[in-house]
C-alpha cells in the first residue's frame, strides 16, 4: 500500500521475546455487564505496547488487572510465569501513572520523586543519588526546590514519570497521561515518553483513544472494542492491514465498502472490478474493501475508474479532503489538488490501494460520509432560517 499522511514512523525494536504479562482469558463484569470477554494477550520484555480504543472498550480495565486495581473474574495474570491475581498492587513490580498525577502539593520535586524512597526507608545518600538520576532522566535538573503547584503540565507529568521509575519497576502502566496536556506539549511528550522508555529498557503499557499517539510510539498496538481485543500488531500493520471495518474505521480514515470477492486477486465494489493484492478468499465471498482516502487519485472523468461528483471539500493545512458522491455513497479522499464543489471528477485506484476483510459484526457501520455531508445540510438549513 502507499505511504500515508499519518507520519506513521516505524519504531525502533528494543525487546525481547521475554514474556513480562500474560494475560490468560481474561473475564470481567461490572453489574452483570461484561467488560472484558476473554482477554489473551502477552506483553514482551522492554516492548511499549498501547492499548488502544473508545471509552467504555475495556483498556483501562485491562490496565488496572494488569496493575492489581482490579481482581478479573475469571482467567489468569502471569507476571514473568507467576501467577499473581490476589498479589496486591504494592507487592508487584510494576507501577502506574495516572492522567491526574496525583503529585503531593505540599512537597517540592525532590521529595515528590523521592516518596518511594522514604518508604522503603532507604538512606539519604542513595535516595539523592536516584532523585539526582531520575530529574537528569526526564530533563528537571535544577527544579528540586521547586513547588509542583508551581509546574507546567508537561512538568508535572515529568515528576510524576520520574517518581513512578524510581524505585526501578519491571513494567510502568500508563493510564491516558497525556490527556490534560495541550496539543503541541502533547506531541512534545510523544517523544519525550518513547525516548525515557528507550533509554531505562523496561516495558510501558500504555492506554490512550488517540490513534495518532498509539501509532507514533508504540512497538504494539492492541486495538479493543466491546470488551474484546480486534486486533494486536505493529503500527503499521495495523493501518495498512486492518482486520475487520472497526479496526479500520478506528484508525485513521477509511473508506469502507461492501464488496464481492470473484477470485483470487479480483474484486467487484461500487459498480467496477479492480484488481488487488489479496487472495484466499471463497469465489463470490461478499467481503469489505478498505480504501484509504490518501491512497486515491483524483483524475480527469474520462480517466476514472470511478465517477461521481464533489459534495464537499474542507481543506486542512497539508491536503484537501473531498467528499465524492459515487452512486450514492460519500467517499472520502485527501489530495494535495484543490477540486471544486459540484465538480465532476474520476477517481483511479492502483491494486495495492485495496485491502480486503472479512465480513464481521461491523460491517456496514462506518465508511460511508453521509453523515458528514448531512451534518453540513443541516447547519446550512439553520444558518438559512437565521438569515430570515
Amino acid at each position: 500500500m502507499k505511504e500515508n499522511n499519518n507520519n506513521i514512523v516505524k519504531p525502533k525494536v528494543t525487546y525481547t521475546d521475554t514474556k513480562v504479562v500474560d494475560l490468560k482469558h481474561i473475564y470481567k463484569q461490572y453489574d452483570g455487564e461484561t467488560v472484558l470477554n476473554d482477554i489473551n494477550l502477552y506483553i514482551r520484555d522492554k516492548e511499549f505496547v498501547t492499548l488502544l480504543g473508545p471509552s467504555g472498550c475495556g483498556k483501562t480495565t485491562t490496565l488496572r488487572i494488569i496493575g492489581g486495581f482490579e481482581t478479573p473474574d475469571e482467567g489468569t495474570v502471569l507476571f514473568e510465569g507467576k501467577e499473581i491475581n490476589d498479589l496486591p498492587p504494592n507487592k508487584r513490580h510494576i507501577n502506574t501513572v495516572f492522567q491526574k498525577y496525583a503529585l503531593f502539593p505540599h512537597l517540592n520535586v525532590y521529595e515528590n520523586i523521592a516518596f518511594p524512597l522514604r518508604l522503603k526507608k532507604k538512606s539519604e545518600d542513595e535516595i539523592r543519588e536516584r532523585v539526582t538520576e531520575m530529574l537528569k532522566m526526564v530533563a528537571l535538573s535544577g527544579f528540586e526546590n521547586k513547588s509542583v503547584s508551581t509546574l507546567s503540565g508537561g512538568q508535572q507529568q515529568r515528576v510524576a514519570i520520574a517518581r513512578a521509575l524510581i524505585s526501578h519497576p519491571r513494567v510502568l502502566l500508563l493510564d491516558e497521561p497525556l490527556g490534560a496536556l495541550d496539543l503541541k506539549l502533547r506531541k512534545d511528550m510523544q517523544v519525550e515518553l518513547k525516548n525515557i522508555q528507550q533509554r531505562i529498557g523496561i516495558t510501558f503499557i500504555y492506554v490512550t483513544h488517540d490513534q495518532e499517539e498509539a501509532l507514533s510510539m508504540s512497538d504494539t498496538v492492541v486495538v479493543m472494542a466491546d470488551g474484546e481485543i480486534q486486533q494486536i500488531g505493529t503500527p503499521t500493520d495495523i493501518y495498512n492491514e486492518p482486520k475487520n471495518a472497526f479496526v479500520a474505521d478506528f484508525i485513521g480514515e477509511s473508506n469502507i465498502i461492501d464488496g464481492i470477492m470473484l477470485s483470487d486477486y479480483s474484486v467487484r465494489f461500487a459498480g467496477h472490478t479492480f484488481k488487488c493484492l489479496d487472495k484466499g478468499f471463497d469465489k463470490n465471498e461478499q467481503v469489505d474493501v478498505v480504501v484509504r482516502p490518501e491512497d486515491v487519485d483524483v483524475v480527469e472523468p474520462e480517466r476514472g475508474m470511478l465517477t461521481g461528483q464533489v459534495s464537499a471539500v474542507s481543506f486542512k493545512g497539508v491536503h484537501y479532503e473531498i467528499i465524492v458522491d459515487i452512486k450514492g455513497f460519500k467517499w472520502m479522499i485527501q489530495s494535495t489538488d484543490y477540486v471544486a464543489p459540484e465538480q465532476f471528477i474520476g477517481l483511479y485506484i492502483e491494486p495495492d490501494a485495496i485491502h480486503i476483510m472479512k465480513k464481521s459484526k461491523y460491517s456496514g457501520m462506518f465508511g460511508d460520509y453521509s453523515s458528514f455531508s448531512d451534518e453540513l445540510d443541516q447547519l446550512s438549513d439553520v444558518e438559512s432560517a437565521e438569515e430570515f
